[in-house]
């Protein structure tokens, strides 16, 4: 099992899906947490379950899309803890519409609204978090499968997610010298409210994913594992890479 133990650990996309997981297993491995989210309620929740069971954790409303916000969330974690010895970029969005779209029909307000969270959030994340990082640190951002591959129909958000990938490996590049480990994991169909709200949007069914070689979609428990893994002391001579986990969809 990876530890945690100790660590100040911030999420980001921490109320719901893959960050919610990532937030109760990295408290169960003994992290205290940061955590962030724009869903201001559901977040509150977590963060009131988390401390009365004795973690130690703080909750921030945040839009990633707002440089200021992100770096005053930074900094209000290092006043509250004292440090930042990992990070979990998850927040994210389909768009206000789904992921449906060519490229030839691609609005440019949806354009806009997907890469301001998708990509110069989660850039705004980085470049804050890596100001206060220490060598040891780790990062780990949220990429996908369509970052790799790309996928007809999904243009705004498979751009945004393999601008992911290539800021990942440049920031892993930049860090390095300061040991600091910059990784990224590239989720397939994974049983999220954003996989639910895609298949509403497309009115298809769980079929739409099932060529993946293991016959099902992921569940966000097993996405959270692989991220703790890359944010704890097992990693250590792991950098600058984009993880699978996917079923063996794209093998």
């Amino acid at each position: 099992m990876a530890s945690l133990e100790g660590k100040v650990i911030s999420i980001t996309g921490a109320a719901s899906g893959m960050g919610l997981q990532l937030a109760n297993l990295a408290a169960s491995r003994g992290a205290k947490l940061a955590l962030a989210d724009i869903q201001e309620e559901p977040l509150k929740q977590l963060v009131d379950e988390l401390v009365s069971s004795g973690v130690d954790a703080i909750g921030t409303r945040v839009n990633v899309a707002s440089d200021k916000e992100v770096d005053a969330w930074v900094e209000a974690t290092i006043n509250h803890f004292g440090q930042l010895d990992g990070a979990a970029n998850l927040a994210g969005v389909e768009g206000k519409h789904g992921l449906s779209g060519s490229l030839v029909n691609q609005a440019n307000e949806e354009w806009d609204f997907i890469l301001s969270i998708n990509l110069t959030g989660l850039m705004y994340c980085v470049r804050a978090q890596l100001r206060v990082m220490k060598s040891g640190s780790s990062i780990v951002n949220a990429s996908s499968i369509v970052g790799l591959v790309g996928r007809p129909g999904m243009c705004a958000y498979a751009v945004s997610k393999h601008g992911v990938a290539g800021l990942t490996k440049t920031a892993a590049k930049e860090a390095g010298p300061s040991g600091i480990r910059v990784n990224a994991v590239a989720p397939g169909s994974i049983e999220t409210p954003m996989l639910q709200r895609v298949f509403d949007t497309e009115a298809v069914g769980d079929r739409a994913f099932s060529t993946a070689p293991l016959g099902r979609n992921g569940k966000p428990e097993e996405v959270a594992k692989l991220f703790a893994f890359l944010l704890s002391d097992d990693s250590s001579y792991i950098s600058g890479g984009v993880y699978l986990i996917d079923g063996g969809l794209i093998a």
